[in-house]
């Protein structure tokens, strides 16, 4: 793990610590700034890792039901960054505090809250994984 994400993971777990302390709600957390998002930002994934496999990690979660691994447009290889979106926003909170700063095969994660605009693509691979609802449209 580099110094960087460490000194990140340990701010994250002071300041999440911190608001146990003082007993700040959950409206009151800094986790509330994106409670209008289910996305959640997953950088410094290792290249050779497909979305089934980003799938596994981060299903222990919650029920993820988006992703976007970005692909090198030509060679179609990982570059090691993703976009997932969950089907509960509380789950990016349990995704950010428990898997931000994780080592997978010899690279540390970084895992954020963020804001995602789908594309027009974007829209038919959310509805392919909408594994319980197959006709419902979103």
């Amino acid at each position: 793990m580099n110094r960087g994400s460490y000194t990140t993971k340990r701010r994250i777990a002071k300041l999440n610590d911190q608001e146990l302390e003082a007993g700040v709600s959950e409206k009151g957390s800094w986790h509330n700034d994106y409670n209008d998002t289910a996305f959640i930002f997953i950088g410094s994934l290792p290249y050779n890792l497909t979305e089934g496999d980003i799938l596994t990690i981060f299903s222990q979660y919650g029920n993820p039901v988006f992703i976007k691994l970005a692909r090198d447009k030509e060679t179609g290889k990982s570059k090691g960054f993703a976009f997932l979106k969950y089907e509960d926003q509380r789950s990016t909170i349990l995704a950010v505090d428990n898997i931000d700063g994780a080592a997978v095969l010899g690279r540390t994660l970084r895992v954020d809250h963020t804001y995602y605009k789908n594309k027009d693509d974007d829209e038919e691979l959310e509805r392919a994984m909408s594994f319980d609802k197959p006709n419902e449209r979103r």
